[in-house]
């Protein structure tokens, strides 16, 4: 009787645990706020196997050369700031872009709690990279930027699907090691970026020695969310991936 009261306890914790993860409410709150406004793409609703739907804006490039999933930072969402410039944008460049909202926690949550979203952030990226390849997609690449870079991490550093082809990670905040990851990376980030970028940025370099297609770049004068610099962003993101997608 023990052993199975046990049972359930753990049972009941998993389930509280696993519940805490996500705000679902939040992320509703924001659906309702960015669908109507969407002018550049299509909202669509993609299903977790825990039957929650979550939003991803998609937007179909004439002839693309490939694929992106793009991946917004911490409690924002697919069509937020530097986000939204990049994932309407790129179509323009001959890149199919899906922007997928990510686990968002209550607003007052410090980074450090994110991580117990970090198993449900990669579950979305393989339902995202599942979509596209549904529709026909067989190279993919990822744009991701801060928290949203972290997570991809999450997945990327794991056992991600053979067509993901690239990853341009904007503004990471940890040590990442890339030699966990395989394939090209572009680790970008800002001159003022903020510390934690910054501290860990020789770090990141480090494991990106020896490692094809891949390299690092400071921009001048950026902060971490590329502020006015929406067209220089673009650039930079479309030439590397010009270069991975030829």
């Amino acid at each position: 009787m023990r052993t199975l009261w046990m049972i359930v306890l753990l049972m009941m914790t998993s389930s509280a645990f696993a519940a805490d993860a996500s705000d679902y409410a939040r992320e509703k709150k924001w659906a309702d706020e960015v669908v109507p406004g969407v002018v550049v793409g299509d909202p669509v609703y993609l299903e977790q196997p825990n039957g929650h739907k979550f939003l991803t804006l998609y937007t179909p490039a004439k002839d693309a050369r490939a694929a992106l999933v793009i991946v917004h930072g911490m409690g924002i969402h697919p069509d937020w700031g530097l986000i939204g410039v990049l994932r309407s944008q790129l179509p323009d460049r001959g890149y199919t872009t899906l922007s997928v909202q990510m686990p968002v926690l209550d607003n007052a949550a410090k980074a450090a709690a994110y991580t117990a979203t970090l198993p449900e952030a990669a579950q979305r990226l393989k339902l995202a990279v599942d979509f596209l390849k549904a529709k026909g997609y067989a190279k993919i690449g990822f744009v991701s930027h801060s928290m949203g870079s972290r997570m991809s991490y999450e997945y990327l550093s794991g056992r991600p699907d053979p067509a993901v082809k690239a990853w341009v990670a904007i503004g990471i905040p940890i040590r990442a090691d890339y030699r966990k990851v395989n394939m090209p990376v572009l680790d970008l980030y800002g001159q003022n970026d903020l510390p934690d970028v910054l501290n860990n940025a020789a770090a990141r370099k480090a494991t990106l020695q020896g490692k094809p297609g891949s390299e690092q770049m400071q921009v001048a004068r950026a902060d971490h969310f590329f502020t006015d610099m929406d067209t220089q962003l673009v650039d930079i993101v479309a030439t590397y991936l010009n270069q991975q997608f030829k």
